[in-house]
């Protein structure tokens, strides 16, 4: 944390001419349960992490936004008058598509000088657009001085992204990252936006196995896979007029009508309708310890994942192979939206260690890649970073 804190501010010092007065922090994500189910309106259960993003900033007297990152090249700065893309530096539009959003929502924004550092893993699967996002919207509240409830700020959050970003993402990695509890995962009702905290035993560990085999999700596979669903729950609705999303429809329902569906459509309806239950049965299995259950919810997931979403590769399948095979497992399966990236294990706390070794070791053998493997505590939201000295912050 201090060298971090160091490092930003001297950064900042350098390339600023002056200290940073606001500093604020967002943390990634990592779903246990829930993948694709946010867009069709079902149940997630979704846990902030320890990996975060901060955004160091100094107000400006100015409607300018200059922004730099400490992990992407580019950057600079911007009009709040006059805000366009910078294809340039594609990760500055997701801090112009909040201040875009902001500020047609109706909100003040001040100009500032800002200066952003991220732990979250980029194309991981672990959100850290989001992060950004989210950080990046703090930063106007707290210069604004104005406030804003967490769930309509992740809204808002989200809707940049849809629409300035363009990748029409569900509100899972924006309301993770706002509403996160420290010790608990949350189990979100992506319909209400209601969440219920979920804890984690003492003695089992989230690990986050990074396959570090990166994807692209504003191409067309993620487009494709919520236009499918889509298209099923529009087409369900023709024999069950209640049904707005999949997340209405039961597997009996489905099943009585699967043969009017397109076949790569239905394959995609069933996976959500079936992944929509696995994540109640998850939450509570987690409630009673319930390891068996566990083990068999993730496998299930992640086999539907792979043959019906059809959102695996080489790399997912070699690490679940060397998750299921590592001493202390109790359950592993895909994170976020597939095609590589993140997956993540639920281990016996006394054997991280020899899970991690195991991993990292059998997953460099198969695939000549070295993985990243690392064990997490649920985080808090997001919120103003608060071990900042005072001589860093004035």
């Amino acid at each position: 944390m201090r060298r971090r804190l160091d490092r930003v501010g001297d950064e900042f010092e350098l390339r600023f001419g002056g200290k940073p007065e606001v500093w604020m922090r967002a943390p990634g994500r990592v779903d246990l349960m829930g993948s694709h189910t946010d867009y069709n309106m079902g149940h997630v259960l979704t846990l902030a992490i320890e990996q975060d993003t901060w955004i160091a900033a100094r107000p400006r007297r100015d409607r300018t936004v200059a922004v730099y990152s400490l992990n992407a090249e580019g950057g600079g700065p911007f009009d709040l008058d006059a805000i366009a893309h910078d294809w340039t530096a594609p990760w500055t539009n997701y801090v112009r598509g909040v201040a875009d959003t902001l500020q047609r929502a109706g909100y003040r924004l001040c100009g500032f000088d800002g200066l952003v550092h991220s732990t979250v893993p980029i194309g991981s699967g672990l959100s850290s657009s989001a992060a950004l996002e989210v950080a990046c919207a703090l930063i106007f509240v707290e210069l604004g001085g104005w406030s804003i409830d967490p769930v309509r700020l992740a809204q808002l959050c989200q809707r940049a992204e849809n629409e300035f970003v363009g990748m029409n993402c569900g509100i899972l990695d924006q309301y993770s990252s706002t509403m996160g509890q420290k010790g608990c995962a949350l189990l979100l009702d992506c319909r209400d936006l209601r969440s219920e905290p979920v804890p984690l035993g003492e003695d089992t560990r989230v690990v986050i196995c990074d396959t570090r085999s990166r994807r692209e999700l504003t191409g067309s596979e993620y487009p494709e896979r919520r236009a499918q669903c889509e298209q099923g729950a529009s087409l369900l609705a023709q024999f069950y007029p209640g049904v707005t999303a999949l997340r209405d429809v039961t597997i009996d329902e489905y099943l009585a009508h699967e043969a009017d569906l397109p076949l790569a459509v239905a394959r995609r309806c069933r996976f959500i309708i079936e992944e929509n239950e696995r994540v109640l049965g998850l939450a509570e299995a987690l409630s009673t310890a319930d390891r068996g259950a566990i083990c068999d919810l993730t496998a299930e997931s992640y086999v539907g994942a792979r043959d019906l979403f059809e959102i695996g590769s080489s790399e997912m399948a070699a690490m679940m192979d060397a998750m299921r095979s590592a001493p202390g497992v109790i359950g592993a399966r895909q994170a976020g939206a597939g095609f590589g990236g993140c997956m993540v294990a639920l281990v016996d706390a006394p054997q991280v260690s020899g899970f991690a070794r195991h991993v990292e070791k059998t997953y460099a053998r198969v695939t000549g890649i070295k993985p990243k493997v690392y064990a997490m505590h649920a985080a808090a939201g997001a919120g103003p970073l608060p071990t900042v000295p005072a001589n860093r912050a004035s």
